[in-house]
């Protein structure tokens, strides 16, 4: 994933309606989300104040899916997240959150690297690459995209890429993972 060195900026107008300034089009909170998604850093600027409203809308993002009962926060985690806000505890609570991310991003890694090591002993079980596709693309979905490099471990790119007849099933099952991580997207 090339990330950009600097954030996409996206104005809203007076009339609450969001403007791309790359495209110079309009876009909804859907797009938004679905340029995070694709590892998109996004600035959102109220155009008459000069304000930054990112915290705002990436709020508004997470609320509208948990809304529509696509949850990924534990009500314990939204309980703490609210009390955290009253205590002294407010100010470790962004660098604590950071942290966590950092640390499921850097296992994420450390995971796909394993996966991609060789020689691999499972590497000639019957099936393995299948299975070692299968758990690349969940970890990628279950990321938001994130890859440590974006296609350096992917399995055309390996000596032990799958063999033409079994690109029909690998087939069958990129097309149920893409099902699987438009779902996951959602969240």
């Amino acid at each position: 994933m090339a990330e950009d060195a600097k954030p996409l900026l996206i104005k809203r107008y007076a009339s609450r309606r969001l403007y791309n300034t790359e495209t110079s089009d309009y876009v909804t909170l859907e797009d938004i989300a679905a340029f995070i998604r694709d590892g998109r850093e996004v600035q959102i600027i109220d155009l008459k104040s000069g304000d930054d409203l990112t915290r705002q809308y990436l709020l508004q993002i997470v609320s509208d899916h948990e809304s529509r009962g696509e949850s990924v926060l534990p009500v314990d985690l939204l309980t703490d997240l609210v009390r955290s806000y009253t205590t002294q505890a407010q100010s470790v609570v962004p660098q604590f959150l950071a942290a966590s991310f950092q640390m499921l991003r850097e296992g994420q890694s450390k995971l796909m690297e394993n996966l991609t090591a060789f020689p691999n002993p499972m590497a000639k079980m019957p099936g393995f690459e299948a299975l070692q596709l299968q758990q690349q693309a969940f970890m990628k979905s279950m990321m938001g995209g994130w890859t440590p490099e974006s296609d350096a471990g992917s399995a055309e790119n390996t000596p032990d890429a799958p063999k033409p007849a079994a690109r029909e099933d690998l087939d069958a099952i990129k097309k149920q993972l893409a099902e699987l991580q438009a779902k996951l997207a959602k969240l």
